[in-house]
């Protein structure tokens, strides 16, 4: 484990080959790295500095958390997955192995990403004024994202939106929708939803 301008707090589980505070190319105001309680970092890590994050932390091996990124607490993130520098993201969010979160997202509190979810942030890749108009998605509260979803640079994905595997976001999406199909389009309520084996009448209500 490499520490660099780095704090921890108390009771972490700390595996070897993690790199904490690893130092960015860019300038950056605050460089110091700032980890809460309770943490549990496997190895292949790599937490950049300039980043501050709440209690409970919990990574798989090979996550990246670039710097200048602003996370909640309980934040879980599984093998192989990136969160790019500039990102806010709030309490209790998972996500899962092999995601891509761009540069400057939103994820509020209690969003979960299925494996394979990429995000975008570039409206105009390869343009020379293109880093001057990047955001990427701002995704609400509670949102669900299938596996191998697309979200696309600057649209708003509602509060309880469940996004299908596989769909395309390129458009924003209202509150308790399930969007599906490339473009993604809304095909009913979350809450009209049914389980298909049975287990229950309605699984999102």
């Amino acid at each position: 484990m490499t520490k660099r301008l780095c704090s921890i707090g108390k009771n972490a589980l700390v595996d070897k080959q993690v790199f904490l505070a690893y130092p960015t190319g860019r300038e950056i105001g605050e460089r110091r790295l700032v980890i809460g309680d309770n943490a549990q970092i496997r190895c292949g890590t790599t937490i950049y500095e300039g980043t501050t994050i709440g209690h409970y932390l919990t990574t798989g091996h090979n996550v990246v958390i670039r710097e200048e990124n602003l996370i909640g607490e309980h934040f879980t993130i599984w093998s192989n997955s990136v969160v790019d520098y500039g990102c806010k993201i709030g309490d209790r969010v998972k996500i899962h192995c092999n995601c891509y979160i761009a540069q400057f997202t939103t994820i509020e509190d209690e969003v979960f990403m299925a494996p394979g979810v990429a995000i975008a942030n570039d409206i105009h890749p390869g343009c020379e004024h293109s880093t001057e108009c990047m955001r990427g998605p701002t995704i609400k509260r509670g949102a669900q994202i299938g596996v191998n979803a697309t979200l696309l640079p600057f649209i708003t994905i509602g509060e309880r939106v469940l996004v299908g595997s596989g769909a395309v976001v390129t458009k924003d999406i209202p509150s308790c929708s399930v969007v599906t199909g490339n473009p993604a389009k809304v095909i009913c309520a979350i809450d009209e939803l049914k389980c298909s084996r049975g287990l229950t009448d309605h699984p999102y209500r």
